[in-house]
């Protein structure tokens, strides 16, 4: 039987991006939360907003790049699969969690976080190619 995971969301950081090395320290992992909103109308006309929350992990290049572009309230759109994570609390009992690891993303607005942003590839694409998309974005636009 075929399968496919892939997500797409748009949306806001909810906490800065928090970046920590694997045991062994050979690979970086960074875990961050966007924010995605959706505003519809009940039937009897009220405008009504919903927010999903969802945890996010990037890792290698992918993470250091998000944690030294940036930080809470900026939007980003991110590419990626989801995956459920499950362990056992210190009372036994059964959890888990639903996150989407991040395999590629974009810059959203063109605010500047800390670099000269030339072109570094982050995740498959350039910052050249997210200030292009940025633009795109802007030019279509798309409510959110």
């Amino acid at each position: 039987m075929a399968s496919f995971n892939k997500v797409m969301l748009m949306g806001n950081l909810t906490r800065d991006v928090e970046l920590r090395q694997t045991p062994n320290g050979n690979q970086s992992v960074a875990n961050f939360g966007i924010a995605c909103n959706r505003k519809f109308k009940t039937q009897s006309g009220e405008e009504r907003e919903e927010v999903t929350f969802v945890d996010c992990e990037a890792w290698g290049r992918t993470g250091e790049v998000m944690k030294e572009y940036l930080s809470k309230g900026r939007p980003v759109f991110i590419e990626g699969r989801l995956k459920l994570d499950s362990w056992e609390d210190k009372e036994g009992k059964k959890q888990s969690k639903l996150r989407v690891v991040v395999e590629n993303f974009q810059f959203i607005d063109s605010k500047s976080g800390g670099g000269s942003g030339g072109g570094e590839r982050m995740g498959g694409r350039t910052q050249q190619a997210s200030h292009q998309a940025h633009t795109e974005v802007a030019e279509a636009d798309i409510p959110f």
